[in-house]
């Protein structure tokens, strides 16, 4: 870690590569998305798509037209999905940049079809069918009209319909009872799709966890998400996977106290003995969770010391009981040799998805990794 930084989170972009091979290697028949929404789960979403392209995957997911812009203004021109739209918005740059949109619904059918016509150009869409999520697709009942209407819009020359896709519900068990009936309800939604005249070229269900560990699921097209930054996604099951972020910090103040001293807001925890704080300049605002308070422990030292007291939106203490620290002493918030974000997220009770997400725009990325510096294309990178 750099002697001026406060913080930084350390990607290792090799990493990146190593997860996105090893699922591809785990589909061999079918392609894969990498998704890289929500700036790649807070590790750089410019960056992480170079690697993962660069190592196995040949599609890219995002959630919204802005970020797929995003990464057509940085150069780069791979297919894209993005997913979630309102019949409201402006598709026409999207468009304009061959981007693959999501279509769950009649209304924003015509809207971008509608965007089509204005530019006198066809537009490809994705049509999204809801197999019992209950949340983004179209209802089973909704679905027959959806596909006659995208038909006729192709008729049109509006649209193109490259694909037909759905979400599993259990996102870390995909061999559960809810995966059978999906694929069942998915396989039934293509074969109305193809009746209606429709000749998808991709058809995709699964997740990261999916992908690593039920072949049905694999169609066309597999959807590494949490997969692709390390996280293993299947409870009880190890694949190889490595982490790819590591947060790290600095004390920036390092102070004697007695025993009972009573420490941060409500003074939640007293110290127990004589000893020493530490104070680290990391809070919820930088995505160490408030909820995690009295939980959470980081490494200093190469010893784990518990968080003293609530996490605060810029800092958080920690009872270093009577070992010795420096002001200035490197801190291992998540991953490395410090605490796992499985931990973090069982610490504060969500998923790892949400710690990762979290991590806020005042943290530093940092990018390493000797296969894939030459991606960077002036990113920050030591190899």
């Amino acid at each position: 870690m750099r002697e001026n930084a406060l913080a930084e989170a350390v990607v290792d972009l090799d990493a990146i590569a190593h997860n996105t091979e090893l699922i591809a290697r785990a589909a061999p028949t079918a392609a894969v998305m990498a998704v890289v929404k929500a700036d790649a789960f807070g590790h750089g979403m410019v960056p992480v798509a170079r690697a993962a392209l660069a190592h196995g995957a040949s599609w890219l997911g995002v959630a919204t037209s802005a970020e797929a812009l995003q990464l057509r203004a940085a150069g780069i021109g791979a297919p894209l999905l993005s997913w979630v739209h309102s019949p409201h918005e402006d598709f026409r740059a999207a468009i304009l940049a061959d981007v693959d949109l999501s279509v769950s619904s009649p209304e924003v059918l015509d809207a971008i079809s509608s965007c089509a016509a204005e530019l006198g150009v066809r537009a490809t869409i994705q049509l999204k069918i809801d197999t019992g999520l209950s949340r983004s697709g179209a209802a089973e009942s909704d679905w027959p009209a959806l596909v006659r209407r995208a038909r006729q819009l192709e008729r049109d020359s509006l649209v193109r319909v490259r694909g037909v896709w759905s979400h599993l519900i259990s996102a870390d068990d995909p061999g559960g009872a809810h995966t059978a009936d999906q694929i069942e309800r998915f396989d039934l939604a293509v074969a109305a799709a193809r009746a209606a005249g429709l000749d998808p070229e991709l058809c995709h269900l699964a997740n990261s966890a999916a992908a690593l560990d039920a072949p049905r699921t694999h169609y066309d097209l597999v959807r590494p998400g949490i997969g692709l930054y390390g996280v293993e996604p299947v409870a009880g099951k190890v694949f190889g996977l490595r982490t790819a972020l590591t947060l790290r910090a600095r004390t920036i103040l390092v102070k004697d106290v007695p025993a009972g001293t009573g420490v941060s807001y409500g003074h939640d925890h007293t110290t127990v003995q004589d000893g020493r704080l530490a104070l680290v300049p990391l809070g919820y605002a930088d995505g160490v969770p408030r909820s995690a308070s009295g939980r959470g422990e980081v490494l200093i030292g190469g010893r784990r010391h518990p968080i003293a007291g609530r996490i605060a939106m810029d800092q958080f203490v920690v009872d270093l009981g009577q070992h010795a620290a420096h002001v200035g002493a490197e801190v291992v918030v998540i991953g490395g040799d410090g605490p796992a974000v499985t931990e973090w997220a069982r610490w504060a009770g969500t998923l790892p998805h949400e710690i990762y997400t979290g991590i806020g725009s005042r943290v530093t990325r940092r990018y390493t990794g000797h296969r894939t510096a030459h991606l960077l294309f002036g990113e920050t990178c030591v190899a």
